[in-house]
Order: C-alpha cells, then sequence, then structure tokens
C-alpha cells in the first residue's frame, strides 16, 4: 500500500473512535437527564448502539489494516448488537406498558389506556405499592 493511505486510515479510525465516544456519551446523559423510563429507554437503545457501532467499526478497520485478515467475530459482534438492541427495547416498553407505568406529563404519544401524571416519581411508588399483596 502507498505510504500517504495510513495515515488516512489512522484518521479515519479516529474519527469513528470519536464519534463512538460520542454517541455513548450523548446516550448516558439521556439515560441521567430525562425524567421517565419511557424517555429513558431512547437514549440507551439508540445512540449508545451507534457509540458501540462505531467503536467496532474503528477496530475492525484497524484490524484489517495490520493484520491483512478480515475480523469476523467484531462483524458478528455488530450484527447481533444491531439485531438484539431495538428487540431490548421493544420489550422493555411492552413491559413497562403491561404493568402500567406511569408516564412523565412531558413524554410524547402516550397511549389513550396509560395514565400521566404530574408527579411521576409519586404516582410510581403509590402504583407498586398497590401492587404488592
Amino acid at each position: 500500500m502507498p505510504t500517504w493511505f495510513y495515515p488516512v486510515l489512522e484518521g479515519v479510525i479516529a474519527f469513528f473512535l470519536i464519534a463512538g465516544g460520542l454517541f455513548a456519551f450523548i446516550g448516558s446523559l439521556g439515560l441521567t437527564h430525562l425524567k421517565d423510563f419511557y424517555m429513558r429507554l431512547h437514549g440507551p437503545s439508540k445512540t449508545t448502539t451507534l457509540g458501540v457501532g462505531c467503536v467496532l467499526m474503528a477496530s475492525m478497520i484497524y484490524f484489517r489494516a495490520t493484520t491483512g485478515h478480515f475480523s469476523f467475530q467484531e462483524m458478528l459482534i455488530t450484527i447481533f448488537l444491531f439485531i438484539t438492541a431495538p428487540v431490548t427495547a421493544h420489550l422493555l416498553s411492552k413491559a413497562a406498558l403491561h404493568q402500567k407505568l406511569v408516564a412523565d406529563i412531558r413524554t410524547r404519544n402516550v397511549p389513550e389506556r396509560l395514565e400521566v401524571s404530574d408527579e411521576p416519581d409519586e404516582a410510581n411508588s403509590e402504583a407498586s405499592e398497590s401492587r404488592l399483596p
């Protein structure tokens, strides 16, 4: 390969690593700053998945350039991550709907059968106490 190719490749790898770190950081901020379960579910399921995907892409590019072999393990991890993350988020949201978890008033597109409370923390604690035997 030409000598100018390696600095370009390092730049591409650095871009994917920085983008992955930023996506993971934004997803973590969303998890800590959003108010209720339905809002918090969006951050980790979308942005953190993109963050890990970018880091895995950087790793695939690096090991392809250094060893000359394609890394099937990292490709399988990426495929598994992109398949399972949306399914897990969907199952968690369905479980929350089934448990009648109260949504915050700022949550958009709330189903009609779901209660909306001005004080979600108090409503959730009352709902969980009423389910106890």
